[in-house]
């Protein structure tokens, strides 16, 4: 893989001149290597997405841009539970975590992600909360392809 030696040509008879080593190194099985792990990593990212299984509402809206920050995420599962990202929190130390989430980090973003079987006044009481901890820019996640007020499919 790496240096090899070049003979000296010429002189041939009692002096014999050492073979000087070669100075080049080889790149390609490093290329090779760094395509691959390349490939591998391409294809796993999209699977390293942390979500919880939520059965979300669908609605004809269009998608909120991208920011650079990854998005802070709270979930309400049709079980009742709130997690933050992927971690269950109790509801009474929600806020506390939320304040001490907030003060860490760059914007006020956060997204809410409720299931569809939730009643309305408990995705409403957790936006009172998500307020509360000092976030104030809340999008509320959904799927695509619900229905629209002009009675066409999204």
């Amino acid at each position: 893989m790496g240096a090899g030696v070049i003979k000296s040509q010429g002189q041939k008879g009692r002096r014999r001149r050492r073979s000087t080593p070669m100075a080049e190194i080889n790149v390609t099985p490093f290329v090779d290597v760094m395509l691959v792990l390349l490939i591998i990593f391409m294809v796993s990212a999209p699977m390293l997405t942390v979500g919880v299984p939520v059965e979300l509402p669908k609605t004809a809206a269009n998608s909120l841009p991208s920011d650079q920050q990854e998005p802070l995420t709270v979930t309400l599962t049709a079980e009742g539970q709130i997690l933050i990202q992927s971690a269950e929190i109790e509801e009474s130390t929600l806020i506390a975590k939320l304040r001490a989430v907030a003060a860490e980090r760059q914007n006020d973003k956060i997204f809410l992600r409720a299931d569809g079987a939730i009643p309305y006044e408990r995705v409403v009481q957790v936006m009172g909360a998500l307020n509360a901890g000092g976030f104030s820019n809340i999008g509320l996640v959904t799927d695509v392809g619900g229905p629209a007020f002009d009675g066409s499919e999204g």
